[in-house]
C-alpha cells in the first residue's frame, strides 16, 4: 500500500481552514480538486493499477509538490 495522504493529513490542524477556503475561494477549490486527482492518479500508478513510465510518474509527483506549495501558501495567508 502506498502513502498518498489527503490535504487534511498533510496539514494537520488545518482541516477547518481547508474547508473554509474550499467552499469560499474558487481558486483554492480548483487547486484542491487538482491536488486530490493527482493524488489518486499517483496512487494508481504506485500500486500498478495504472502503469506508466518513471518519467511520467516523477512529473506527476513534481506537479503535486508545486500544488501543495501553492496550497500551503494560501493556508498561511489565510491564517495571517
Amino acid at each position: 500500500m502506498t502513502n498518498t495522504p489527503n490535504l487534511a493529513e498533510d496539514f494537520p490542524g488545518k482541516a477547518d481552514r481547508i474547508h473554509q477556503l474550499k467552499t469560499g475561494n474558487n481558486h483554492f477549490a480548483r487547486l484542491y480538486d487538482e491536488y486530490e486527482e493527482l493524488n489518486r492518479t499517483i496512487q494508481r500508478i504506485e500500486t500498478r493499477v495504472e502503469p506508466t513510465t518513471e518519467d511520467v510518474e516523477e512529473d506527476l509527483k513534481r506537479r503535486r509538490v508545486r500544488l501543495k506549495d501553492e496550497i500551503a501558501a494560501m493556508l498561511d495567508d489565510a491564517n495571517a
